[in-house]
């Protein structure tokens, strides 16, 4: 694991949501215009969470994904469109979508010592990818991973849209199924972080009405807008 370090020069651009919102594909799509690092927290939370399963162990057991934690040797890629994530150097970057990962993901996620290491590890990562920008997305960026970041964005949706992207996105899925799924994915992180409130100086782009290129734009803007601000244009 990587001692925590600050961002130094490198710019941060802090994306929070609910599953489903588009926080990767939108976070993703704004990285690669801006020429910016993208990095997924997500992914290295689910890496945990399959670490802990391989290994036999209960996420929901907190001494069992401390142990993971301790022995975490995550490395994950920060090119937009070259995404890469590896545990011991196996590539798991389809083994943490599987639906087991996704159920057990939020309870390596309320253990505070997990959160507060990968937190530092988020912030190393950035500040040593030698990139002018990172886009950061996952579920507490713009209050506990950079409170301090020039740009800070809420991405949203309404629940059943979210609902429909999702089940889009996995084929041979039940889109009821997709739909609870959500819904518990909501109610179990909600008791960890609040990610559907925008904190304040947090600008929220809700993409309900919004196909994918429109939602990059809209994003794209706040970033045009909150550099400009920093910048004292």
């Amino acid at each position: 694991m990587t001692d925590p370090r600050p961002f130094d020069e490198t710019v941060v651009v802090a994306i929070d949501g609910p599953a489903g919102s588009g926080k990767s594909s939108v976070s993703k799509g704004v990285a690669a215009r801006l020429g910016y690092g993208y990095l997924d927290t997500g992914a290295v939370y689910r890496a945990l969470a399959w670490s802990v399963l391989e290994a036999g162990g209960d996420t929901d057991d907190a001494a069992s994904a401390l142990a993971a934690f301790e022995s975490l040797d995550v490395h994950i890629s920060l090119a937009p469109h070259d995404f890469a994530i590896t545990v011991g150097g196996a590539d798991v970057a389809a083994a943490i979508r599987e639906p087991r990962v996704t159920a057990a993901v939020s309870g390596v996620a309320r253990v505070a010592g997990v959160r507060e290491g990968l937190n530092g590890l988020f912030r190393s990562l950035v500040a040593q990818s030698a990139r002018p920008g990172v886009v950061v997305e996952g579920r507490d960026i713009t209050t506990v991973v950079a409170p301090d970041a020039p740009v800070r964005i809420l991405l949203t949706a309404d629940p059943e849209v979210r609902a429909a992207r999702r089940s889009a996105e996995l084929d041979g899925q039940d889109a009821a199924a997709v739909a609870d799924a959500i819904r518990r994915r909501d109610a179990s992180d909600s008791t960890v972080v609040d990610f559907q409130t925008a904190a304040d100086g947090v600008t929220v782009v809700d993409s309900t009405h919004l196909d994918f290129e429109q939602t990059v734009s809209a994003v794209l803007e706040v970033v045009d807008q909150k550099m400009g601000a920093h910048h004292g244009r």
